[in-house]
Formats: C-alpha cells, structure tokens, sequence
C-alpha cells in the first residue's frame, strides 16, 4: 500500500516527518552524531538491513542531511558525514530524547545521558523561546498561520476553527 506523502502539506511537522517516514531514520543520524559514519557501521550499530540502511542512507543524502565523502578510491568508498541542514536536526533528537527519559525509562532510570562540555554537566533538552529566552510550554503558546500558509486553505471554515482556538 503506497503512503500518503505529508511533502506540500502547510506543516513542518507533517513535511518533517514525510522525510523521516520510518524509525529508522532519526536513528541513523542518531548514529551519525554518535560519530558513526561508514556503511558497514551503521549496519553493525543498528542491526538493519542492508538495503532498508541504503534507502535511509540515500533517501538523508538526497535531502542533505548527510553527504558522501570518499575516503577510499580502488574500490570507491564512502564516509557518510553530517551536512549544516543534518546538524540543525539535534536539537529535535534531544527533545525526543527528553521525551523517551521522562516518560518511557526504565526504573533505573535513562539508558543515556547528555552532557553539556561548556558548562561540564548533566542535562536534558529545554525548548525556550529565541526572543526572550524564557521556556515554551503548551499553556503559553499559540500557532498562527505564517506567511507560507497557503490562502486557498486559510478560508476553509476547519483550519479557521483550528486557529481561532489557539486566540
């Protein structure tokens, strides 16, 4: 059965995940930020499939969060090697990550830690606001349609209802 693609929708959730489509994306860049950056390591890391690891590998490549950089040539071979665009997706893997630690570890507690080398310390994903710096939650913050919400589906009476709810 062929998917639905959330690619056009006027949704970066919906767009973000139509790119991530599977589990198994976020945690080859999971893997990819771990360091891990050869076929054959990613494949061993995560016990996937080979061709299920090429589709991800090629499928990151295409939407340039990964690049390939050779670093072998007779046979040619590649390191898979964060882009800017890859490195901007870790603050997403530390929301999840908070996430999974609060409400899905086990009673010993989180499986791995994230520690800040600035300040020396143990810590977790905070999503504060890039104005005032002060934290985000669901009480205090409302969507609104942005300027690439397309007009055509602004005046649907549901989408009007959506946004009238978070005023």
């Amino acid at each position: 059965m062929k998917r639905t693609s959330f690619a056009q929708w006027p949704c970066s959730i919906a767009r973000t995940m139509d790119l991530l489509g599977d589990w198994w994306t976020p945690l080859v860049l999971r893997d990819a930020f771990y360091g891990v950056r050869r076929f054959d390591e990613f494949q061993h890391a995560l016990g996937i499939a080979r061709n299920t690891l090429a589709d991800r590998l090629k499928r990151l490549v295409d939407e340039g969060l990964l690049e390939k950089v050779p670093y072998q040539a007779e046979p040619v071979r590649y390191d898979y090697v964060l882009t800017e665009k890859g490195r901007d997706f870790f603050p997403v893997l530390l929301a999840m990550t908070r996430w999974g630690d609060k409400w899905l570890a086990a009673d010993a507690g989180p499986p791995i830690t994230v520690h800040h080398v600035s300040c020396g310390h143990d810590t977790h994903a905070e999503i504060a606001c890039a104005e005032c710096g002060e934290p985000m939650t669901p009480d205090d913050t409302r969507m609104r349609r942005g300027p690439g919400f397309p007009p055509r589906l602004a005046r649907r009476p549901d989408v009007e209802d959506r946004f009238a709810r978070q005023e």
